[in-house]
C-alpha cells in the first residue's frame, strides 16, 4: 500500500476523528498495527491558526510518519493556504475533509457538504493539489457516498478527484444525512474502487475482524479505515492485521497489557493538554475503554469527577488492578455488542 512515495507498513489506517486522534491517540493506534493515522481535521481559517485547540491539532513531535493532515474549509484559495501553511510546518500528505457529517461544519458548507456542490469541490481539490504538488505532496480526499440517498454522487466525484490529482480517495459508507445511523453500505464503495486507479479506502462499520475481511472481499478495496470501534480499544488494528495474514484470532489482551497502555496514554495526554484540560479531556477515553468491563460504568461516574491528573492516574490504576484479581484478560466483545456501544458513544 502506497500514498504517492510512502510505502505504509500495511492497509490498516486510523480515521481522522475531532477530539479524538491527536497525537498521543494517533501513536498508540500506530504501535498497536496501524498503517496510518490522519489527523484531526484543522481549520483553512487564518484567524484560528494561532489558537491552542489548532496548535494542539498540528502537533506532530516525535510522530512517526508519514505525517498525514486533513483540512477543512470552503473557500479554494483558503484551502490553498492551509495546504501550504501546515506543509511548512511538516505535513508529508493533505488529506482533503469531505466527509464530516456535523451540523457545525456542514452549516458553513464545509465537510461532506461540499457533496451538493462538485464545482465547489473540484475547485477546492484543484487548488489543493496545485499547493502540495511543488513540495511533492500527496493529497487524499475522504468524503462520504453521497449527502442523501437520492443523491449519491461519490464515484462521479472521485472520477474527478482523480484527475485533478488526487492520489488516494476513502470512502464513507454513510450519507451525510445519515450521519452515523443506520448501517454503512459497501455497493458505492466498491463501485467508486472500479471506477478509478489510485488506492481506494473502505470506512464506516468496520469494527471486527471478521467485518473487515467481509468489506475488503465485497468492495475490493485497497486498505481499511477504522474509526469509532478503535475507540477504547487501539488493539483493534493487530487483531485484524493477524486475522487477514492467519485466519486466526489473537486472544484478548491482558489485563496487565491494557492498564500499562492506557496509563501511557494518559501521560502523554496530559503533556500535551496540560493538568486542566488533560484531565477532562482524557475521561472520554477512559470511559472507552472501561465501558464494558465488569464494574465500568460504576468507576467512569466515579472518575468523571476527579479533576487531577495525579488522582485520575490513581484510579484508573487501582480499577485495573482489581480487575487483574478477576480476570487474566479481557473479555472478548461480541461484534454486535461493541458496535451498539460505538452507536451509543457517537
Amino acid at each position: 500500500m502506497n500514498i504517492g512515495p510512502y510505502a505504509l507498513p500495511n492497509a490498516l489506517m486510523v480515521a481522522p476523528m475531532a477530539g479524538v486522534t491527536d497525537r498521543p491517540f494517533r501513536q498508540l493506534c500506530k504501535q498497536l498495527g496501524a498503517g496510518y493515522a490522519v489527523s484531526e481535521m484543522v481549520t483553512s481559517r487564518k484567524d484560528l491558526w494561532h489558537t491552542l485547540k489548532t496548535s494542539r491539532r498540528a502537533d506532530h513531535t516525535g510522530e512517526t510518519g508519514p505525517i498525514a493532515v486533513q483540512i477543512a474549509g470552503t473557500d479554494a484559495q483558503m484551502m490553498r493556504e492551509a495546504a501550504s501553511y501546515n506543509i511548512d510546518r511538516g505535513a508529508q500528505i493533505i488529506d482533503i475533509n469531505m466527509g464530516c457529517p456535523a451540523k457545525k461544519v456542514c452549516n458553513k458548507w464545509a465537510g461532506s457538504a461540499l457533496m451538493q456542490n462538485e464545482t465547489l469541490a473540484l475547485e477546492i481539490i484543484e487548488a489543493v493539489v496545485a499547493a502540495a504538488q511543488p513540495h511533492h505532496v500527496p493529497v487524499t480526499l475522504k468524503m462520504r457516498t453521497g449527502w442523501c440517498a437520492a443523491h449519491k454522487n461519490a464515484e462521479a466525484l472521485a472520477r474527478a478527484a482523480e484527475s485533478a490529482g488526487v492520489q488516494m480517495i476513502t470512502v464513507h459508507g454513510r450519507t451525510r444525512e445519515q450521519g452515523y445511523k443506520g448501517f454503512a453500505e459497501y455497493d458505492t464503495i466498491a463501485a467508486v474502487k472500479a471506477a478509478v486507479r489510485v488506492p481506494v479506502v473502505a470506512n464506516g462499520d468496520i469494527d471486527s475482524p471478521e467485518k473487515a475481511r467481509e468489506v475488503l472481499a465485497y468492495t475490493g478495496a485497497d486498505a481499511l479505515m477504522v474509526g469509532r470501534a478503535a475507540q477504547g480499544r487501539p488493539w483493534i488494528f493487530r487483531e485484524i492485521s493477524h486475522f487477514l495474514n492467519t485466519g486466526e484470532h489473537l486472544a484478548p489482551p491482558l489485563v496487565a497489557e491494557v492498564r500499562r497502555l492506557l496509563l501511557d496514554h494518559l501521560h502523554e495526554h496530559y503533556a500535551l493538554y496540560g493538568e486542566f484540560t488533560g484531565v477532562r479531556t482524557a475521561r472520554k477515553h477512559i470511559g472507552w475503554y472501561v465501558r464494558a468491563l465488569p464494574g465500568g460504568e460504576a468507576f467512569r461516574t466515579n472518575m468523571n469527577l476527579l479533576d487531577d491528573c495525579a488522582a485520575q492516574l490513581a484510579a484508573v490504576g487501582l480499577f485495573f488492578d482489581g480487575l487483574a484479581q478477576q480476570m487474566d484478560r479481557l473479555p472478548v466483545l461480541q461484534a454486535e455488542r461493541l458496535a451498539t456501544s460505538m452507536e451509543l458513544l457517537a
